[in-house]
């Protein structure tokens, strides 16, 4: 809601502008998405890297009383 919000300012302000990025903006989505997709990648990695460093401390901490 807030980007529709700010694309009306836009679009009052100095329209050629507002068609621009409203032609834009879906290209840039789709340009994005592989570093989306690494960046879900690197955290998956760190958070095994995470796992497999705490994981003596959760064996030796033992069961959790109910």
């Amino acid at each position: 809601m807030v980007k529709f919000l700010l694309w009306c300012i836009l679009l009052i302000l100095c329209w050629p502008a507002a068609l621009l990025a409203l032609i834009l903006y879906p290209i840039v989505w789709v340009l994005l998405i592989p570093f989306r997709l690494v960046g879900i990648a690197v955290e998956g990695v760190l958070q095994f890297i995470r796992a497999i460093i705490l994981l003596p401390a959760r064996i030796l901490r033992g069961p959790r009383a109910a």
